[in-house]
């Protein structure tokens, strides 16, 4: 497993983790927002207005209202990323990784709003008349290359099938096994339940609603999503209102090192501006996936002549998801003060180096030799061969780190008891046949148990945690169910829609084992698959660019014509 997560870690570094990506998936929203001049600021009241059923007309072609559309596409957007992600990203790259995220999801909205646009507009039908939409089949039709003569090669076709695949692994990486993985360590954590129990309960509630299709899906999320969103915002709001006087200084924290990074302060070890901004926009993406392609999927079944209509619905769903809820997810962590203190910690392995000198958390030069080793940019030795444990104590001298912070008050058990005897460690890792020997202890915490600690900081007390237990459960789930969809519409592009039923059993069942897998190495693997949508994706609406301006120019003219009475945003 420590190779599987290696391997994937170092993959995402080339792809995902790389600053051409970053800049790749920045640039490209920027680009829109300055092409379209700003349609996520001039068209936001317009979009409000469709999203209401306004300009609703009966013979509208689809399977889903707007409303239900945007909440299907918010089910799948509103998830782990806003509850474990923002945590995710504060852990790793300090308060100011937030405004990257920000920055990332004001752009996004007009990433989504053009990647929408095309996926509605060239969406198709299925065998059993139901829409079959998304980047692929916008990718199929339209990014073909035609040469002299009249001969088409169609690579648009192969982008199609590569995205569609894509989709297919990340409805696993993304959709699947990170959000059961942060249920059950969410209500294991507040509830004491195992999280093989929960992993079950799940994944039958999962299959009950998958195999109803978009429709069932469809009247599940517009119920479920305004109801989830209530209940964590009134409990995140408790914190902040219990940590009133935080407020100022936590907007200083996210505002002060937003080009400079986050000198280490209390058990974070620092980061440095370009580790900073990478998490930010990666988490950023992974909470509000503009650019992913996969919200398309949900946005292509909504019934509407217009495929800007559809494009402009969208434009809300980065900013409810990112810009208003993991703000708020951020104030709570912030202004709690949980973010950089130590706390009790069961360590996992795949989380933990064993360094073979010690070095001291409160000396600024091993803060940054730490920190260093972490970031790849100078390593440390690590330590190999026997720790010799007695009653608990770890007898050599050495240093733990688990969660990028070094380890304090470390004890080791076996089977819930002090040990005593030898645990065999090599490069800084302990080994298979040392697996069942548990190190625990204090140290950073970082996703959904995280947020949990700090709902526990408001006039709530220890409720705070069930708040967080129950809006993750439900935000986790609705993911799943989401991204069931996406991965079925891209069964049905590639194989037919005869297919989608052994999909949806595979689903089912890769969401119930990996209730009990490693956290950590799920979530390496989610930000790879992101990666394999988003490239192919970006891609394609760059290359669709003029497509778009003329499709909005002519949806205009069309507005117009049929609302003489109504006002309309300022002409491109």
């Amino acid at each position: 497993m420590n190779q599987l997560n290696d391997f994937f870690q170092n993959l995402h570094s080339i792809l995902g983790g790389h600053p051409w990506f970053v800049f790749f998936l920045i640039g490209t929203g920027l680009f829109f927002t300055i092409y379209l001049k700003f349609p996520q600021i001039r068209y936001f009241g317009h979009a409000i207005k469709i999203v209401k059923g306004k300009f609703d007309k009966k013979e509208d072609k689809g399977d889903t209202s707007h409303f239900q559309a945007l909440a299907t596409a918010l089910s799948g957007t509103v998830g782990t990323g806003n509850i474990a992600g923002v945590a995710f990203a504060i852990f790793m790259g300090g308060p100011a990784a937030l405004f990257w995220m920000l920055v990332t999801a004001f752009v996004g909205m007009c990433t989504k709003f053009v990647e929408v646009t095309l996926s509605h507009k060239y969406r198709e039908f299925d065998e059993q008349g139901m829409v079959a939409g998304g980047p692929m089949y916008y990718m199929k039709k339209r990014l073909n290359i035609n040469l002299k003569g009249g001969k088409i090669i169609k690579t648009g076709k192969w982008l199609g099938i590569f995205f569609a695949a894509a989709t297919i692994l990340s409805s696993f990486g993304s959709g699947s096994m990170p959000q059961i993985n942060s249920i059950t360590d969410s209500v294991l954590a507040t509830f004491g339940i195992q999280r093989i129990i929960t992993g079950a309960v799940m994944a039958v509630l999962l299959a009950f609603v998958i195999i109803g299709g978009i429709k069932r899906i469809a009247k599940v999320t517009e119920k479920l999503v305004p109801s989830m969103a209530l209940i964590y915002i009134i409990g995140a709001l408790a914190v902040i209102i219990t940590n009133y006087q935080n407020i100022i200084p936590s907007f200083g924290a996210i505002f002060s090192n937003i080009f400079s990074g986050q000198a280490a302060v209390g058990g974070f070890l620092g980061a440095s501006f370009a580790f900073m901004f990478n998490q930010g926009v990666n988490r950023g993406l992974f909470s509000n996936e503009a650019g992913q392609g996969s919200a398309p999927i949900a946005h292509a079944a909504a019934r509407a002549q217009e495929s800007v209509s559809e494009g402009l619905v969208a434009i809300l769903e980065p900013f409810i998801d990112t810009i208003v809820i993991c703000t708020i997810t951020g104030l709570v962590l912030l202004s709690s003060g949980v973010w950089n203190e130590k706390f009790d910690n069961q360590f996992q392995n795949a989380d933990m180096i064993v360094f073979a000198d010690t070095y001291d958390g409160e000396i600024e030069e091993d803060q940054k030799a730490i920190f260093n080793h972490l970031t790849n940019e100078e390593a440390l030795p690590l330590f190999n061969g026997e720790i010799e444990v007695i009653d608990g104590e770890i007898q050599n001298n050495l240093t733990i780190v688990h969660a990028r912070s070094i380890a304090e008050d470390i004890k080791v058990l076996y089977e819930e008891e002090p040990y005593s005897g030898k645990v065999n460690i090599v490069e800084g890792k302990q080994v298979n046949e040392s697996s069942d020997i548990e190190f625990t202890g204090k140290s950073l915490l970082h996703s959904a148990p995280l947020t949990a600690k700090a709902f526990t900081r408001s006039f709530f007390g220890e409720w705070g945690k069930y708040i967080v237990s129950i809006g993750l459960l439900l935000f986790a789930f609705s993911t799943a169910i989401s991204w069931s969809y996406y991965g079925d519409r891209s069964v049905t592009f590639l194989f037919g829609s005869k297919y989608v039923v052994y999909y949806r059993i595979l689903y089912v069942v890769g969401f119930f084992f990996a209730g009990f897998t490693d956290t950590t190495i799920i979530w390496n693997l989610s930000l790879l698959t992101v990666v394999f949508m988003a490239i192919p994706n970006l891609l394609g609406i760059l290359l669709l660019q003029k497509d778009v301006k003329s499709t909005i120019k002519s949806y205009w003219v069309n507005f117009k014509s049929e609302n003489p009475d109504e006002k309309i945003p300022e002409k491109l």
